[in-house]
């Protein structure tokens, strides 16, 4: 019964992604409360997207916080994780870890990831990576709000940590709003999204 349960709410927390209306995403509104806090200590069930049901294309054009150009566009073809982070958001520590392992597993594998910074400056940012030995690009938000723009509707901006996978005609595939405790459940988001384009 309560597999049923969980298959029943996962199916309804897609249907609600895919309306594309963030008022009433009940994930996105709990984590956009804060709960006093500026990010989520929750961590919930991905919403799985179809690919008959995907939407449309995300696309943005930022700058990466060493100043190189950056366009999600340019990654057409290839599976893209992204993940919305800021340097003082515990959870985004947490999960730091997690994410570039998982980036060393897949850069060779035609899989990119990109982090989406979306209140600090570069100093704060490079300070983030360096400590937590990040080593995929991270773009700077702060400013234009261009990632966040092209993700609205999907997640309530201030659900953060919030990690997208997006498929290889850049629509979301997958979304976990909150910490990622393990690799487990990104990797097999990750390799099921890469195997599609087989």
């Amino acid at each position: 019964m309560r597999g049923r349960l969980s298959v029943v709410a996962l199916g309804l927390a897609a249907a609600i992604l895919l309306s594309g209306c963030s008022s009433n995403d009940k994930l996105a509104a709990d984590y956009g409360s804060g709960g006093g806090t500026d990010y989520t200590n929750d961590s919930g069930l991905p919403v799985l997207v179809k690919p008959a049901d995907r939407q449309k294309q995300l696309d943005f054009s930022s700058k990466t916080i060493d100043g190189m150009p950056f366009s999600l566009k340019g990654y057409r073809g290839q599976v893209v994780v992204v993940n919305f982070w800021y340097a003082s958001c515990a959870p985004c520590r947490a999960e730091a870890p997690i994410l570039e392992g998982l980036y060393e597993k897949y850069q060779d594998k035609g899989v990119t990831f990109v982090g989406v910074n979306i209140s600090d400056q570069a100093d704060a940012a490079l300070s983030f990576e360096k400590t937590y030995g990040v080593t995929y690009p991270s773009v700077l938000d702060v400013d234009s709000g261009a990632a966040r723009i092209a993700f609205s509707g999907a997640v309530a901006a201030s659900a953060v940590p919030t990690t997208f996978v997006l498929d290889a005609k850049g629509r979301i595939a997958a979304r976990i709003v909150g910490e990622l405790e393990s690799a487990s459940i990104l990797n097999t988001l990750i390799s099921d999204t890469a195997a599609e384009a087989k």
